[in-house]
């Protein structure tokens, strides 16, 4: 999506840096020179250009020593076999072979998962199915619109292109605020300048992917083979050198032209912008009843086993659908959210991982685990937890939830979306631990656009907030009196009667292992705050290492170790 799809606007997660995607992000900074530099055009916070991000992938690929990249070739076939996959690749006459323990399916479309005869479900989920409210009343397979982008530059004697074959400019006379506006249009306008900003890149470059009568375009070709997707999704190009000529013709952008960056001969990208794919039947299916109100169901508490955060809304991409019977789909606002590993374990495979848009989750929420910052998490968590799989001599779904969690979490990744603490602060594995046993829980927020969730580490702990400590400890009666807050001296009675080794635990032992996270108690009788008490549980009763949990967050036992 970032750099062959020439999608280099990312969106969401610009505040939770989370693993490869803050790396990348970091890699942007460095190279542009500060993260305002990033900041070009107004649909994104985060803009650079296709071929740096395209430069900086392959740096990474290339400080890899066991990592052998190749590229050009098609998967063709897949065969499971006892213990392995036998993988064949062809590129023209050539043939590539390859057996892997575990697969990892990170294509597009969910290739290798349809092979290997896996479950799926493609377009839209009836609400009956997933208990969505926002589905459909009767299921269908409309899926979101694809878009080929198109990377433009500006400059002094542009080379505009040759009047496209049917083109006609009415088929983007709403694109924007110009003469050629009529009536037909429901959405807001915006002034072509606007338009064109939109996706400004640094350094003169402009993206072009425009939904409202723009080029995006309607196209299930996702169960196609790729040759014959290549050959439907030539009408996509077409709309978008159509609407390029219109930009340059029509709207008087006569200095923008197609920049030579892609090893294509259209120089448009390598591969269209899906929205959508194959999604996959996992051990856990994501719904957007989990991810608005992750606390709600205590029967699958999935907030537990999360492993990549988002915070983008639902985003649907139906603009270009021909026809008017498309449901009304109420797009909502949500909180930002953790995603529960089982959504990359198949239900009945587990020498597969599932990733990118393949992954269990449905319809509406695809809307927002689709984009390119939970894109990256999910590879990331996929690649990790195939190679504990080998590592351990176990398949996928028999590691311990909790010594992938932990492991995620060394590699600088976020479980949950809090916002209070930098990944760098020495309390966030704390926050995190803690935060993913639901003992303390965060707090979902929205703020104009953005979607947030807080731990509110900062605030004071008070009484109800212990409420959830049953959760963990079911027999958890606090011995303790007086007001609405929890004192020092308060907490380490709780300490001391959920553990029964921690009778000799005294306030200045506490103070001592606060101090070390540079926060202290100043006295016992000190009202302690929430990112206190989360060091406190994490360091003395160590609640995430020894409350092991399965794949829907119950938890299975107690005292395991995580290394």
């Amino acid at each position: 999506m970032l750099t062959a799809a020439g999608v280099s606007a990312v969106d969401g997660n610009y505040r939770l840096p989370s693993g490869l995607w803050g790396d990348f992000k970091d890699a942007l900074v460095r190279h542009y020179g500060s993260p305002e530099a990033l900041k070009t055009g107004w649909v994104s916070n985060v803009m650079f250009e296709p071929q740096t991000g395209d430069s900086i992938f392959r740096a990474w690929v290339a400080a890899e020593k066991n990592l052998t990249y190749v590229s050009g070739y098609v998967l063709s076939t897949a065969t499971r076999l006892r213990d392995c996959w036998c993988l064949t690749f062809t590129d023209g006459r050539k043939r590539m072979r390859v057996e892997a323990a575990y697969a990892v399916d990170a294509s597009e479309l969910g290739d290798l998962a349809a092979m290997a005869r896996l479950p799926y479900r493609l377009g839209m989920d009836s609400r009956a199915e997933t208990g969505e409210r926002e589905a459909p009343e009767k299921g269908n397979d409309i899926v979101q619109d694809l878009t080929y982008c198109a990377t433009l530059r500006a400059r002094r004697g542009a080379r505009l292109l040759s009047r496209p074959r049917n083109y006609d400019p009415r088929e983007f006379r709403n694109c924007c605020l110009h003469a050629g506006n009529d009536s037909t249009t429901r959405q807001k306008l915006w002034p072509a300048s606007m338009m064109i900003s939109y996706g400004r890149l640094p350094n003169g470059l402009y993206m072009v992917n425009w939904p409202i009568h723009g080029n995006d375009y309607y196209l299930n070709d996702v169960c196609d083979a790729p040759a014959k997707r290549r050959s439907l999704e030539e009408a996509a190009k077409q709309k978008t050198l159509r609407f390029v000529y219109f930009m340059q013709h029509e709207l008087g952008a006569d200095t923008l032209e197609l920049v030579d960056i892609y090893p294509t001969a259209d120089h448009l990208p390598l591969i269209p912008y899906y929205r959508e794919s194959r999604r996959f039947r996992g051990v856990v299916t994501f719904t957007i009843n989990d991810l608005r109100h992750p606390y709600t169901d205590t029967t699958r508490p999935l907030y537990r086993t999360a492993v990549a955060v988002g915070d983008y809304p639902v985003d649907q991409h139906h603009y270009a659908y021909p026809r008017r019977d498309l449901p009304d789909m109420n797009l909502f606002t949500v909180p930002s959210f953790g995603l529960p590993l089982g959504t990359l374990l198949p239900e009945n495979e587990d020498r597969l991982l599932l990733a990118e848009k393949s992954i269990s989750v449905t319809n509406i929420v695809n809307g927002a685990t689709r984009l390119q910052p939970v894109s990256m998490q999910i590879g990331q968590v996929a690649g990790t937890v195939a190679a504990m799989a080998v590592s351990n001599h176990c398949s996928p779904r028999l590691l311990s939830v909790r010594s992938i969690q932990a492991q995620l979490l060394k590699e600088g990744m976020y479980l949950l979306p809090y916002l209070d603490v930098d990944k760098h602060s020495p309390l966030f594995g704390p926050l995190q631990r803690i935060g993913a046993t639901g003992m303390l829980r965060g707090e979902g927020k929205h703020i104009d656009w953005q979607n947030q969730t807080w731990i509110n580490a900062d605030s004071l702990l008070t009484r109800a907030d212990l409420r959830f400590f049953r959760d963990v400890y079911p027999h958890f009666n606090p011995p303790m009196d007086g007001g609405r807050f929890v004192s020092l001296s308060d907490f380490l009675l709780i300490l001391r009667a959920l553990d029964s080794s921690l009778s000799s635990l005294t306030v200045d032992r506490a103070q001592a292992v606060l101090g070390t996270y540079n926060i202290a108690a100043a006295h016992a009788f000190v009202c302690l705050t929430r990112a206190q008490a989360a060091v406190l549980l994490d360091q003395f009763l160590h609640p995430f290492e020894r409350k092991e949990i399965d794949l829907s967050g119950k938890i299975i036992s107690d005292y395991i170790d995580v290394r």
